[in-house]
């Protein structure tokens, strides 16, 4: 059983800095890059965008329901787990010749939403960002997978905070810099103009050539797989059942041993607090994301301009996020990860407050840097810890699907709450729902709690 690594700790804070020097976090920070662009220009920024093209607050609350897909990725897991693609995998190896993949088709969404007008076609551009979604989600399992597979446990803290910062800092790349590019391309103009999100888009889209490179340059994880007891059962079935179809007896095999064998494992490894450990997974994120869909809205209802919210992110975002990411590594290896995600949680819903808070205040440049970089700090420090004890609770022998159903439970409720998040500030305005969506973080600390005593009972027994 993998060992959850609460119970680290270091001898001095040098020893705690000096794993970032591995020669994998270099690249887990540039596949971080690639996997977090796509993400801000599927919500944020394309937020902005539809809101300036007068698109409804209600319907930009269900267009984030393009992000399920990151919420079902669990689906196709077993098959970027197990199934090879010709040629590629051959060239590449079984992770690079599917992360190769997923990021051409994620430079093609992009290129398809750059060149769609959102006032003339919603449907086309919904359609190419679904493609975004689903390649960005593919391209995610495998990451996670290389991650995993690529060092020792005691190096997943690490690692995580360096896949974050290059994750948040493409975050701030599609954020603001989507932003400062499209006013920049939209010159005197205050009104919507196409042509300049369409230099935006194109412009996150080559961007994209950092996941492509670090792909072909990186070195396949070198992971000796042994075949568990659960899977040899199944072979000596299929020998027994040689009577029937070939066909149908191999698809009987492969399906139980890449779909139904990742989930029994960790079933039957944490037997029924795996349904306590994904009660936690579920909601962890639920504050941050539900109220992440209406920020930019609500900047722009707020009065302020393009130009601003990108100044202010990537001054203070960027900032931030380097002081988040790497005190989040740091203090998860030093202090352990329940504690690190027990301050996350709290730190999460202080940030909400903090919106609705600003809700009052109004069009105030000071207060919107005092809540970026409020936000990307918690942000920080709460998901490097969040990504390291996801990683403890998998198998190696199935890394990739295990942690895409973590990941996938991770997104699945708080997306399709944040659908109605539209609806929500139509309703009761943005001050009561940022207080809401910061409440909605309470529960969440008692799972945390109970993870924690079962984890601890765990490891001693």
């Amino acid at each position: 059983m993998p060992v959850v690594p609460s119970k680290i700790r270091l001898t001095s804070w040098w020893d705690a800095m000096k794993v970032y020097r591995h020669p994998r976090a270099l690249t887990l920070f540039f596949m971080g890059f690639s996997a977090g662009l796509p993400l801000m220009l599927l919500f944020s920024s394309l937020s902005f965008w539809l809101r300036e093209a007068d698109v409804s607050r209600a319907t930009i609350g269900f267009f984030s329901w393009i992000g399920l897909a990151y919420s079902v990725k669990w689906v196709w897991s077993p098959l970027v787990d197990r199934m090879p693609l010709p040629l590629l995998s051959q060239l590449l190896g079984r992770r690079r010749s599917w992360l190769l993949l997923s990021q051409i088709a994620i430079v093609a969404g992009l290129l398809g939403m750059a060149f769609t007008d959102p006032t003339l076609n919603l449907t086309r551009m919904a359609l190419f960002a679904v493609l975004v979604a689903f390649s960005s989600a593919t391209q995610d399992i495998v990451i996670d997978a290389f991650r995993i597979e690529a060092a020792e446990e005691r190096l997943q803290a690490a690692l995580a905070a360096t896949y974050m910062f290059g994750y948040r800092l493409a975050m701030m790349v599609a954020g603001a810099g989507t932003l400062a590019i499209a006013a920049r391309a939209a010159g005197d103009s205050t009104g919507y103009q196409q042509s300049a999100w369409m230099v935006a888009y194109l412009f996150m889209g080559g961007f994209m050539a950092v996941g492509i490179i670090t792909t072909l340059v990186t070195r396949e994880p070198e992971v000796k797989l042994e075949t568990p007891k659960q899977e040899q059962r199944v072979t000596q079935w299929m020998a027994q059942k040689a009577h029937l179809p070939t066909p149908l007896v191999r698809l009987a095999g492969w399906f139980y041993g890449a779909v139904v064998c990742p989930f029994s494992d960790f079933f039957r490894r944490y037997r029924w607090h795996a349904l306590l450990l994904l009660a936690l997974i579920s909601t962890y994120r639920i504050s941050d994301i539900v109220m992440g869909i209406m920020a930019n809205p609500f900047y722009v209802d707020l009065g302020f301009t393009k130009n601003e919210v990108a100044t202010v992110t990537k001054i203070f975002g960027v900032i931030m996020t380097l002081v988040g990411v790497t005190l989040g590594g740091t203090l998860t290896m030093r202090f352990g990860v329940m504690k690190m995600l027990f301050t996350g949680a709290i730190a999460a819903a202080i940030t909400n407050a903090l919106f609705a808070v600003m809700s009052l205040v109004g069009n105030n440049v000071y207060w919107l840097a005092l809540v970026v970089s409020a936000d990307n700090l918690a942000a920080g420090i709460a998901t490097s810890a969040f990504i390291a004890w996801m990683s403890s609770l998998t198998n190696v022998q199935y890394s990739a699907t295990q942690y895409a159903l973590f990941s996938s439970m991770m997104l699945l409720l708080p997306k399709f709450v944040a659908g109605f998040s539209g609806v929500m500030v139509d309703a009761i305005g943005y001050n009561y729902f940022f207080i809401f969506s910061a409440l909605l973080g309470a529960p969440v600390l008692v799972l945390i709690w109970m993870a924690n005593r079962f984890l601890e009972t765990n490891q001693t027994s």
